[in-house]
């Protein structure tokens, strides 16, 4: 299978898989199961970010990679705001496994202030965004050059989102059921 498990040991990276908890935009439990898997492609990425981000004195924190299809509509149903969640009929970055949600922690695991919360649904959530402050604007750039460095490309509209370039032309849809174990009730 082309979508491999990212593990905090192998990839030295904190997860925290905000759609298997109710922190996120619906305020329910998307995932049953809190999982991470990106794409072969997108994991070497990673990996390559993650020891970038080390020699900066900081941590990744995935908050969100592969997302089925399943979970894409239920998103979707829920606000279907195209700004900011990818339409389930034309598929997603995250549907492919190549895309990630992800911040920065320092070395107490705290958060670094980016100005606007994971799925903030607001233009504070734009890259270049100038409702943020000098610090949380120097924190997005951190996170900005040591993506772009590793591979990925940014979504303009969300400062956590990053993704592999030409997605939708070189990368399949997966739905849940290309897991041995669901992240899904089925």
């Amino acid at each position: 299978m082309a979508l491999v498990e990212i593990t905090p040991s192998e990839y030295d990276v904190e997860i925290d898989i905000v759609y298997a908890t109710d922190r996120n935009f619906t305020g329910a439990p998307i995932y049953t199961r809190p999982a991470c898997y990106l794409h072969a492609d997108a994991a070497a990425c990673l990996k390559k970010a993650a020891a970038m981000a080390k020699r900066q004195g900081v941590k990744l924190r995935i908050l969100d990679a592969f997302r089925p299809q399943e979970a894409q509509r239920a998103l979707w149903n829920h606000s279907p705001n195209p700004d900011f969640v990818a339409n389930p009929d034309f598929g997603s970055p995250h549907g492919r496994g190549v895309a990630i949600d992800l911040t920065l922690i320092d070395q107490n695991g705290k958060e670094l202030d980016m100005g606007a919360g994971f799925d903030e649904m607001h233009s504070r959530s734009y890259h270049g965004s100038e409702l943020i402050s000098r610090q949380a604007e120097a924190n997005r750039l951190l996170l900005l050059g040591i993506m772009v460095s590793a591979g990925f490309e940014y979504y303009d509209h969300e400062w956590w989102h990053y993704q592999l370039p030409k997605a939708s032309s070189r990368y399949p849809l997966f739905s849940d059921s290309a897991l041995a174990e669901p992240m899904m009730q089925r």
